[in-house]
């Protein structure tokens, strides 16, 4: 028997992968973002399902609810519920404009808290349930001029292992969390930039499709955390172990990988308001190899001739 399942965050990188992975196995979806657009075409990549489409904004109070009533109007219930929605802004946190942060803060913690209290709610209520939650490696440590967003993982690490403490006495409701690394998805070019500079993933770069698997693979074998990654033990190792050599080669690596050679103008990206032409599941961030290779040497020298001399 086919699973409902609500995705929200459905319009682009992962939650777009995620949709099609769902459909791929024959399960029913709502999907839920902010650009109708963009949702008539995910509807339209998931054509042998049945797909309900609510267009959605989890900052706007009263959308997520409305959308479990949708979902349950049109389905009679819901077994999972995943979170993929997140905007990103690049800035020194002092440069950033206040209302950026606030905004992005507002989304990919507050929405996602608030995400979390309808799906529970309903779970508590149905009986049984699956919450899978994205979070982030930036949940764990820390990069330069990325302060709202590594603000809000970490809020969402913290929330989530409350939450998972409070869901001891219900084996039946289950909340995980993936963290993936570096993902290729648009979510980078799509970010608010006040930094001049715009923003790439680091390599290694994850597909989103893989998160998608782990994401689809939470809600077969429910698991408290999961890791996607190749590097993600190693950086938290680092944080953790040798904070002081850590933070001296953090921000050349991220100047060096993290950030693109082309300048850009102040912007707010998607923070505000979706950018429907800029969604799609891959976001085209295949690194040169040698250009790499060149750029990690001279940015780890670099950093520490500085730390040495």
């Amino acid at each position: 028997m086919s699973r409902v399942v609500v995705v929200v965050g459905a319009s682009s990188g992962v939650g777009r992968a995620t949709a099609r992975a769902f459909a791929e196995r024959g399960d029913r979806l709502v999907l839920a973002a902010r650009a109708t657009t963009t949702l008539a075409e995910v509807r339209a990549e998931c054509a042998d399902v049945d797909v309900l489409t609510v267009p959605t904004d989890v900052t706007e109070p009263g959308a997520l609810q409305a959308l479990a009533d949708a979902a349950i109007g049109r389905f009679g219930r819901i077994d999972v519920w995943v979170h993929t929605a997140a905007v990103m802004a690049y800035g020194r946190f002092d440069e950033l404009p206040e209302r950026v942060f606030d905004q992005v803060v507002r989304t990919d913690l507050l929405g996602t808290a608030a995400s979390v209290r309808v799906a529970l709610r309903h779970f508590r209520a149905a009986g049984a349930g699956t919450v899978v939650l994205t979070g982030s490696v930036l949940g764990h440590i820390t990069a330069p001029y990325m302060s709202a967003y590594v603000a809000s993982k970490w809020g969402l690490q913290g929330l989530a292992r409350t939450v998972q403490q409070e869901l001891r006495d219900r084996p039946e409701i289950q909340l995980c969390l993936v963290n993936p690394g570096s993902v290729d998805t648009p979510v980078y070019q799509q970010a608010a930039n006040y930094l001049g500079r715009i923003g790439r993933p680091p390599p290694p770069v994850t597909s989103p499709r893989r998160v998608a698997r782990a994401i689809v693979d939470c809600v077969d074998r429910p698991r408290r955390e999961v890791s996607v990654g190749r590097l993600n033990v190693v950086l938290r190792a680092g944080f953790t172990v040798l904070p002081g050599v850590y933070d001296v080669l953090v921000g050349p690596l991220m100047r060096a990988l993290g950030l693109g050679g082309r300048p850009v103008a102040a912007h707010d990206g998607s923070v505000f308001a979706p950018n429907p032409a800029g969604e799609a599941v891959r976001g085209g961030h295949l690194p040169d190899l040698r250009q790499l290779l060149f750029g990690t040497v001279g940015a780890v020298g670099t950093a520490l001739r500085r730390r040495l001399g």
